[in-house]
């Protein structure tokens, strides 16, 4: 079974940025990045095919969150720029899925998440 862990959350301020990592036993085929904020339902952020260029973001992230991974360090990050505070979530990076969807369900591998805070 593939391990996830996630790195990188914390406090900022809006307008901020801040890199998130997802150290993984292995690198699958694909992974992703998902987030839900208390009371509200997991949503897909970002996800990718490893070993391609190929990347898929939610309409919310795009031109502010950048996916992108590291083979030989088995890792995958997620590159978080113009923070606002409804960016404000747990962070999850997943894996295995059979083609990237950024639909929770379609996902068999979760990290435990890092939580990211942006204040005003």
């Amino acid at each position: 079974q593939v391990q996830l862990v996630e790195s990188g959350g914390g406090p900022v301020h809006r307008g901020g940025s801040l890199r998130l990592s997802c150290q993984a036993s292995e690198l699958k085929y694909t992974m992703a990045w998902f987030r839900q904020a208390p009371g509200k339902e997991r949503e897909g952020v970002a996800g990718l095919y490893t070993g391609t260029t190929v990347t898929l973001y939610a309409d919310s992230v795009k031109g502010r969150f950048t996916i992108s991974h590291d083979e030989d360090k088995k890792t995958m990050y997620l590159q978080m720029n113009s923070l606002q505070p409804e960016d404000t979530a747990m962070y999850y990076c997943a894996a295995g899925a059979t083609y990237v969807v950024l639909k929770p369900h379609s996902w068999s591998v979760w990290g435990q998440g890092t939580q990211v805070t942006v204040s005003s």
